[in-house]
């Protein structure tokens, strides 16, 4: 898997969000099922932001497609990336996300 742009970070036009809207973007797609993963998603975003870089926003995008349980397991550290999700970006978010 090549790792594409995060397309929540374009416009209906197809121009790019500001860095501010971007991250709003991002937040709002970060609300899940499970109260485990909005409570560290939450903390990720009070500790990272401001700080995230655009390789971020992609890594994140492409860990937002993951079910609740598995990105939880993911942030655990019971389950690791594998297959077409294992890209350096995901990878260098899921290490911030474990963090928090």
């Amino acid at each position: 898997m090549t790792l594409e742009a995060d397309p929540f970070s374009r416009t209906d036009e197809g121009n790019r969000l500001a860095p501010e809207d971007r991250v709003r973007r991002l937040q709002w797609r970060t609300r899940r099922g499970l109260l485990e993963n909005d409570l560290l998603l939450t903390r990720f975003f009070e500790k990272w932001s401001g700080r995230l870089t655009e390789e971020d926003h992609d890594g994140l995008a492409v860990l937002l497609e993951l079910g609740d349980n598995d990105l939880l397991e993911l942030v655990l550290g019971r389950k690791e990336l594998s297959g077409e999700m294992n890209v350096i970006a995901a990878q260098r978010v899921l290490e911030k996300l474990r963090c928090v």
